[in-house]
């Protein structure tokens, strides 16, 4: 049986990096301040000493730049690994990211490809209105882009090493506040595949379908259900685009309920798509309507107290779910 090992989310993902450069003299690191800092939050820290300056690349203050010469340099066939230090700064590259790299392959007749690894940051902790946002719709929503969002240190080493892998651009979207998380996984390279979602629990009684931080915001409100013998499924979907839709509706055609939560807004974002999905393909399945649990629709407030309250959290997910089965 392969041995397991404890990591953080933040050394899963280093790991990764580490094993790519290591396996691949094409692939480089690319952002503001990935190679002598080490990273904003720390993830490069380490990488720069090892691979030197012509692996590990600090980059100006360009984000626009930095995908161009990524998106460029992947199409010269290279393997670049483009860090935006936070997917709010992904909206100054929103035009090279969406016109170009996305487009490329299918512009070109399939003759072409620009396999960029653009690794971004979600999430909030007191940054403020323009610094904590959920963009991920946006990205999802573009043909040619795959679109990841991780809730483990296992999915976040195992899909980025996919990542590395693939032949496509792909969006991987790292949470500020998970960087901390431990989790089990094995040591040495694998791959978690992209479009196939994970049942972190199993249950009967309701399906919650999620992503990212709120993964194990709904698995602390299942474990507190459970003391009231309601059990709470949750899948995690993983990946955004390509999505699987198979494992959302096996699950609501057993739990014949579902709440979507998410931590991007609700008007026009993932859990629209979801909800709209589960309610059509499992409509004959449902004994109540489809719910969702988002973020609030206002720009993040700074004071901590009133952040806290504009996101769903397990004593709101707990309530939501009692009024679903009363």
């Amino acid at each position: 049986m392969t041995d397991l090992i404890q990591m953080t989310y933040r050394d899963a993902l280093k790991e990764a990096m580490r094993e790519a450069l290591r396996r691949d003299e094409t692939a480089v690191i690319m952002g503001e301040e990935v190679g002598v800092w080490g990273g904003t939050y720390a993830v490069t820290r380490g990488l720069y000493d090892e691979f030197g300056a012509h692996r590990v690349i600090d980059t100006p203050i360009a984000e626009m730049g930095i995908i161009g010469v990524a998106t460029g340099a992947a199409m010269g066939g290279m393997k670049p690994i483009a860090e935006i230090m936070t997917i709010n700064f992904a909206l100054v590259a929103i035009d090279q990211i969406v016109n170009n790299t996305a487009k490329i392959h299918s512009m070109f007749g399939g003759t072409m490809r620009a396999p960029v690894v653009i690794r971004t940051t979600a999430g909030w902790g007191q940054l403020a209105a323009t610094h904590s946002q959920s963009f991920e719709a946006w990205f999802a929503y573009v043909p040619g882009l795959i679109v990841v969002m991780p809730s483990t240190a296992y999915d976040a080493k195992g899909l980025l090493t996919t990542a590395m892998y693939s032949q496509n651009p792909v969006i991987f979207i790292e949470h500020t506040r998970l960087y901390g998380e431990k989790g089990e996984l094995p040591k040495g390279e694998f791959r978690v595949p992209f479009g196939v979602a994970d049942v972190k629990r199993q249950g009967k009684d309701l399906t919650i379908v999620t992503y990212s931080r709120m993964t194990h915001v709904a698995l602390n409100a299942a474990k507190d259900l459970a003391q009231q013998g309601i059990e709470v499924e949750v899948v995690d979907v993983r990946s955004l685009r390509p999505l699987d839709w198979a494992t959302i509706m096996n699950s609501v055609r057993k739990t014949h309920r579902a709440l979507v939560l998410t931590e991007d807004w609700m008007t026009f974002g993932v859990s629209g798509e979801i909800a709209a999905r589960i309610a059509h393909d499992a409509f004959d399945y449902l004994d109540a309507p489809v719910e969702r649990m988002t973020q609030a629709e206002v720009p993040l407030p700074y004071a901590p107290n009133l952040e806290k309250m504009a996101f769903p959290d397990e004593a709101k997910v707990f309530a939501k779910i009692k009024e679903m089965l009363a």
